[in-house]
């Protein structure tokens, strides 16, 4: 047994190096350069009206009754994207590529915001819908109906269903009750039980379900989070300008910043700041496009600005709160273990209590990812079989069942296997996005003359599945 999990550990080591390697990570950034390029910098010129079309909707009072909001479908796919990898990541990318590595993250998700916005677009301009009139979609029909390679699609599928048993269940659950353990002692196989009735409560409910209680779990959370954290820096405020000049000076002379620290060079901070950046707002890897499909609108690029959104909330906001609580603590360099440091920053200021304020957001940032990666796993299986009941059932059952699995055992491969699928999904989605850019370049350049002609009609919409899912 210790033989095979050793192949299996090195077999993954090789596939993960080249997923999440320099290769895979310039055609990601690349992919977010050509498409700013090519739209004239559209995340920039249109901020304004992401801002207007995003958090200003939500101030309109126009809601559909029984409809799945746009801002709900966005919900959904932030709560899959918001995850433990904003905590931990964090910690990460600055100890192994220096502060540096936050200001290439930022880089990352400046141009990941074009990438995000291109496979929300096109996930809502090739989707389909159920006979029930429930959307659907992603970058299986995008990659199907668009570039009409179906066997790519079934690819991608496959990969997503997989990663969702991975990294959006078991490493999800064994975080909330590593968390829950040592900050409450509670064991883990009750944190496994109590979670797996949560999560089985909501995501029976159907797609409608998920969708309502992300969209009120997330702000919840992430105000939560970003709370402690601007009350972290207020107490740190005389640290943040040091923290900024780490950051900036970090970039481009990092052995200046590390004060005299070894190890760090350019490299480092650009490779780990590109590949925490991408790991945490997903822009490029096809996952969060299957909820924005869902989302009751005709404008693909409307909702594609709820994806840019997305990654300016994710990273920009978020994941910079993180990078600035570590780094003005004095802990980032202080050799404290990445998966430590977030609690150790928090305690400063919160005393015990810090523990507890992490562990309390652990579960529900890891709750959430539970939640949103429940309906990308469930999205692709119901692609793969045709929308038939059992094989849905059969998967949510089993998902339910490896929450409490994932929290009761040592998972180190299943998580680095997860990390290896995850990224393996961003291969058949590029190919789609490339593929299709000329189209999405074009619905852009047509939204800037007149917003309303990139209107869908009934028409553009793909027939119904012969089966009907559960709403």
């Amino acid at each position: 047994m210790e033989q095979l999990t050793n192949m299996l550990t090195a077999l993954n080591d090789h596939i993960n190096d080249f997923v999440w390697g320099p290769f895979m990570l310039i055609l990601l950034l690349g992919t977010g350069i050509y498409l700013t390029v090519r739209t004239k910098f559209f995340q920039l010129s249109k901020f304004g009206r992401m801002l207007k079309c995003t958090l200003g909707s939500l101030f309109s009072g126009k809601k559909k009754a029984g409809k799945i909001s746009p801002f709900q479908a966005m919900s959904t796919a932030l709560a899959g994207t918001i995850g433990v990898g904003n905590i931990v990541g964090i910690a990460t990318a600055i100890t192994m590529g220096g502060p540096g590595a936050v200001f290439w993250m930022w880089v990352s998700a400046f141009f990941g915001m074009m990438t995000k916005y291109a496979e929300v677009a096109l996930a809502v301009r090739f989707r389909g819908t159920y006979e029930n009139g429930q959307h659907y979609g992603g970058p299986m029909l995008y990659i199907e109906k668009g570039l009409h390679m179906k066997w790519l699609a079934y690819i991608f599928s496959v990969l997503c269903a997989l990663a969702s048993f991975g990294i959006g269940n078991m490493t999800q659950s064994n975080a909330i009750s590593g968390a829950l353990s040592s900050s409450f002692q509670i064991p883990p196989w009750i944190s496994g039980i109590v979670v797996a009735v949560v999560i089985a409560a909501v995501i029976l409910g159907g797609v409608k379900r998920i969708t309502k209680v992300t969209s009120t779990l997330v702000p919840i959370m992430s105000i939560f989070y970003i709370v402690g954290a601007l009350i972290v820096l207020i107490i740190n405020h005389a640290q943040i300008p040091a923290a900024f000049a780490l950051i900036f000076q970090g970039a481009f002379r990092p052995e200046a910043a590390a004060g005299g620290v070894i190890g760090f060079t350019v490299a480092q901070a650009m490779r780990f700041g590109f590949a925490r950046g991408v790991f945490t707002n997903e822009a490029g890897l096809g996952s969060a496009p299957i909820a924005h499909a869902v989302a009751d609108t005709d404008n693909p690029v409307e909702q594609g600005l709820w994806g840019m959104f997305e990654v300016f909330v994710d990273t920009i906001v978020v994941c910079t709160m993180t990078a600035l609580v570590l780094l003005s603590s004095g802990l980032w360099n202080s050799g404290v273990p990445d998966t430590a440091m977030a609690a150790a920053a928090f305690a400063q200021a919160f005393g015990t209590y810090g523990g507890y304020f992490i562990a309390i957001a652990t579960t529900l940032f890891a709750i959430s990812t539970l939640l949103g990666w429940s309906m990308y796993g469930e999205h692709s299986v119901k692609y793969l079989c045709k929308n038939r009941p059992l094989p849905v059932l059969v998967y949510r059952s089993l998902f339910i069942f490896l929450i409490v699995v994932g929290a009761t055992i040592k998972i180190e491969l299943a998580w680095d296997i997860s990390d290896t699928l995850n990224g393996l999904m961003a291969i058949p989605n590029l190919i789609g996005l490339v593929g299709l850019s000329g189209l999405v370049i074009k619905m852009t350049k047509d939204y800037v003359r007149d917003p309303a002609s990139v209107l869908m009609r009934d028409a553009e919409v793909n027939a119904p599945l012969q089966k009907s899912g559960r709403r």
